[in-house]
């Protein structure tokens, strides 16, 4: 017979919800479970170091637990848990000092017009390694456009900075990252 612990464990999201707004301890536990391997990535594309992104993975659990009675179901939850991890990144970020340098998108856009590409077995452990060693702008960018989805009128108004540095950073991103990968491919 399956003790109380493993039922908990396979608990649905509704049901998860719906125990985390009582406060039910399991299923806050269970929610974590679910969750955090794949959050604690998301946090470390915007911190690199494992124990700030693990720090913005704890932050970012303690929202959601007293945010979750707020969750409206007419979206995805996992969506929904993705954007106030995005979110607490960037309010992390926004506490720093200031990572981002205004420049014009047209000094850039020629280093990304070379169509090369790998031989497709990259791994994405690789590459979030590489994302990783971006520059922080470069990367906080890269990882709003390409991977969640902003625009960049969106990142602007985000991170508090022109569309054009939104762009540029991207680009300079775009750039590094195919000058990572063409090494990879010379090295092969």
């Amino acid at each position: 017979m399956p003790n109380l612990e493993s039922i908990v464990l396979v608990m649905d999201d509704k049901t998860l919800i719906a125990g985390c707004v009582k406060g039910d301890a399991k299923a806050q536990k269970a929610l974590f479970d679910k969750y955090a391997s794949k959050m604690l990535v998301v946090c470390l594309r915007y911190f690199p170091n494992k124990m700030e992104a693990e720090d913005i993975l704890q932050d970012g659990f303690v929202k959601i637990f007293h945010k979750i009675v707020d969750f409206k179901e007419d979206g995805s939850f996992e969506g929904w848990i993705r954007r106030i991890f995005v979110n607490t990144a960037l309010d992390e970020l926004r506490k720093r000092k200031s990572i981002f340098e205004e420049k014009d998108v047209s000094e850039f856009s020629y280093k990304i017009t070379n169509n090369q590409s790998t031989d497709g077995d990259l791994r994405a452990d690789d590459l979030l390694k590489m994302v990783q060693t971006l520059p922080d702008g470069y990367r906080i960018v890269f990882n709003m456009f390409a991977i969640e989805g902003y625009s960049h009128k969106e990142i602007a108004e985000i991170l508090n900075i022109s569309e054009n540095t939104s762009k540029s950073q991207f680009f300079r991103a775009k750039a590094l990252l195919r000058t990572q990968l063409e090494k990879i491919d010379f090295e092969r």
